[in-house]
């Protein structure tokens, strides 16, 4: 269970996990950073004794960077029921972000009735939940806490766990965004190649190649990377029709 800390040693909890980030200088590392983010508001946060980071996009929600197997049920049983303070906070959060359970075996049993009997089963009362900000169109999020006692996290506890939210956000943010990269660059590849296949094919330059992709994509109704997939996928198939029986490939007039 945790402590009353001092807000000097939450400062300093924030600024070695930003210098160990920085110091890492790899966005692979944010997955990591992230868990230790949630491990460190638990160990901040009074009360706290577990948490979480539950996830939703398109309909689907997920469970992750939970601190033990029994916070990863709690979040998972709320995706699978749509229901629970960390699904509201997620989906549907009041302007203040935070979202509390101050006790699930009492009068917050009426709002979320099968999460809390599923809590209380388990052994806690209290459930504060923070949405994550998130660029628009994005998943939506929320950082999860729990404690066993009801009425577990007074104005300090959710004034604590609000400011590592905005911590997790912008992690969730850099990740996000280091994914989309990550697509975008395989895009430009595939582009690439296709416009080689295009040009050997038809020789043609590299403006006509890309042309020819537009054009396909506008006169289809596809978008331009579902064609540059079927040109790609066309190609391999054309290779394996044209393999000699040793295995080898021969020249192709693609």
């Amino acid at each position: 269970m945790s402590t009353t800390h001092s807000d000097d040693e939450l400062v300093v909890t924030l600024r070695c996990a930003a210098q160990d980030l920085l110091d890492r200088r790899s966005i692979r590392y944010l997955e990591r950073t992230l868990s230790e983010v949630v491990a460190a508001a638990v160990e901040m946060v009074p009360a706290a004794t577990g948490g979480g980071i539950s996830r939703t996009e398109a309909g689907t929600v997920r469970s992750s960077h939970a601190t033990d197997d029994t916070i990863h049920k709690l979040d998972e049983r709320q995706s699978e029921l749509n229901e629970g303070p960390c699904i509201t906070a997620a989906d549907d959060p009041p302007r203040h972000g935070i979202v509390v359970a101050d006790d699930l075996d009492g009068a917050d049993r009426e709002r979320w009735p099968h999460f809390a009997s599923f809590a209380v089963d388990l052994g806690f009362r209290s459930v504060l939940s923070t949405h994550l900000a998130s660029r628009p169109g994005g998943p939506r999020s929320a950082l999860n806490l729990y404690a066993a006692e009801p009425h577990a996290f007074d104005h300090h506890a959710r004034g604590i766990a609000g400011i590592f939210a905005v911590q997790a956000a912008t992690l969730l943010y850099g990740a996000e965004e280091a994914q989309l990269l990550g697509r975008a660059v395989d895009s430009r590849d595939d582009i690439g190649q296709a416009k080689g296949i295009l040009m050997e094919r038809f020789a043609i330059d590299d403006a006509e190649a890309f042309q020819m992709l537009v054009t396909s994509s506008q006169n289809t109704n596809m978008k331009l990377v579902d064609v540059v997939g079927w040109l790609l996928g066309e190609a391999r198939q054309r290779r394996l029709a044209q393999r000699t029986p040793s295995g080898t490939v021969p020249d192709l007039d693609l």
